[in-house]
């Protein structure tokens, strides 16, 4: 039987097509880690991106916070007006007043209707 290819000639072959799988195999598993990072990366990105919009949610009006002082002297002045009103109508001591001369009001002394009892 004669052989197409000299023994030495095979072996180089054998050793040739070994270290061709082996490549084979090494490029699908760094493929496959490529491809487990880009996951992972897409899924970090996602979560960054809702982040990011909840943060420009909470923050959108954050530019009217510039008037916020003002608006709080603007309550300040309306609440003492309304403590001095109030204080002038009470005595000043936290108790009613008391009632005018004629009785309570609505009482009968404030009837105007002239209607008879």
């Amino acid at each position: 039987m004669t052989r197409a290819l000299a023994e030495d000639t095979q072996v180089i072959w054998w050793v040739t097509l070994g270290i061709g799988l082996v490549v084979a195999v090494v490029v699908v598993v760094l493929l496959q880690l490529l491809l487990n990072a880009v996951g992972k990366v897409e899924r970090n990105v996602i979560t960054l991106w809702d982040t990011a919009t909840t943060v420009a949610r909470n923050t959108a009006t954050t530019w009217q916070l510039d008037s916020t002082g003002d608006q709080l002297d603007r309550i300040k002045a309306e609440a003492l007006r309304h403590d001095a009103l109030l204080s002038g109508v009470s005595g000043g001591d936290g108790r009613a007043a008391p009632p005018p001369a004629g009785g309570p009001a609505g009482g009968p002394a404030d009837d105007t209707e002239g209607g008879a009892p």
